[in-house]
């Protein structure tokens, strides 16, 4: 029997356009996987999209599944759930979560695959890989009961880990952004709010996730002394420079990277598999809606990748919807 679907693909920079797939029939092992939402993650792909991925990183960025390489053509992306429609009898018909490029069909091992726990829906799923980059930097930040914190950059990333730290007892948490239309996002997350100039100082640790200049610097100033940035930002190809004279020795502060292609050395004990299943647990909370800010069809995605670059159409997750008809079985 002939498997077909359909794959977005990045042609050029700033050009994307859907072409046909021919797919294998799974085999022994594998899951044939008819998707039913993906997700953009507007900071990373917006950045694949429009041909700013250095060629340092080349390796580093590449997607589980991806297809061809930086700048392009290009097949990427990692949000993806989908029904399993043939595979080992335990995971037909169920939902699950993949790593996996925007495409209506596809085949993988079955291990690649992530059920998605019954109390979480299907339009939700698509935020697991996010999330998940929230838990890994929460590993790496190890927040205390009572810490003061800031989450400055109000993007999917910095949203989601700004939701997670709302269920810390104790925790002061404040949302740090720019954009005053952020402020609803952070209320229905069940954080504080401010504009830069407004935030609140003196703070134990500060998660950086604006990719600006501007937002890093502002984080190093909020922090009391002997205070830890978490730098969650990824910046491409573009260089930042940092004020790391005055009182940035004095003061003793850190910065410290956190990166989601690695599990946490503070959890040594815990596998990529393990990670991914705590943030689609963490995902039954309903809050977490708020981080889904539009929707479209599938095959407008050619149309509205630009738009999501310019900010024409803007977004945290955008999410993107797939019709049964969208790939066959001929």
């Amino acid at each position: 029997m002939k498997h077909t679907g359909r794959a977005f693909w990045t042609d050029s920079p700033g050009r994307g356009a859907i072409r046909d797939v021919a797919l294998p029939a799974p085999g022994e092992g594998e899951v044939l996987v008819r998707t039913l939402f993906s997700g953009v993650s507007r900071g990373t792909e917006t950045l694949v999209f429009r041909g700013g991925v250095p060629v340092s990183q080349h390796k580093a960025m590449r997607a589980p599944f991806q297809e061809g390489d930086f700048p392009g053509p290009v097949k990427y992306g990692y949000l993806n759930v989908g029904v399993v429609e043939e595979g080992p009898e335990e995971l037909t018909g169920r939902t699950v979560f993949c790593l996996y490029p925007h495409q209506t069909r596809y085949v993988v091992p079955a291990a690649a695959v992530t059920p998605v726990p019954d109390t979480v829906p299907a339009e939700r799923a698509v935020l697991a890989g996010t999330v998940e980059t929230a838990v890994n930097a929460l590993w790496d930040a190890a927040p205390l009961i009572g810490d003061r914190i800031a989450v400055v950059g109000g993007g999917m990333v910095g949203c989601s880990v700004a939701a997670l730290l709302a269920r810390f007892p104790g925790v002061r948490v404040q949302l740090v952004d720019a954009d005053p239309s952020r402020a609803k996002t952070a209320e229905a997350l069940g954080v504080g709010f401010a504009a830069p100039e407004d935030a609140d100082g003196d703070l134990d640790l500060v998660v950086h996730a604006s990719a600006t200049q501007a937002g890093l610097t502002r984080s190093l100033e909020l922090l009391a002394a002997e205070g830890t940035v978490l730098e969650l930002s990824w910046y491409g190809d573009r260089q930042v420079s940092l004020p790391l004279g005055e009182a940035f020795h004095s003061r003793r502060l850190v910065i410290r990277s956190s990166q989601v292609g690695t599990v946490s050395p503070a959890r040594p004990n815990r596998s990529y598999a393990d990670r991914l299943a705590v943030a689609l647990d963490l995902l039954a909370d309903p809050a977490l809606d708020a981080l889904i800010t539009g929707e479209s069809l599938f095959e407008e995605l050619p149309d509205v990748l630009p738009r999501l670059v310019s900010g024409e159409v803007p977004a945290l997750c955008h999410r993107v919807r797939y019709d049964e008809s969208d790939g066959h079985i001929g």
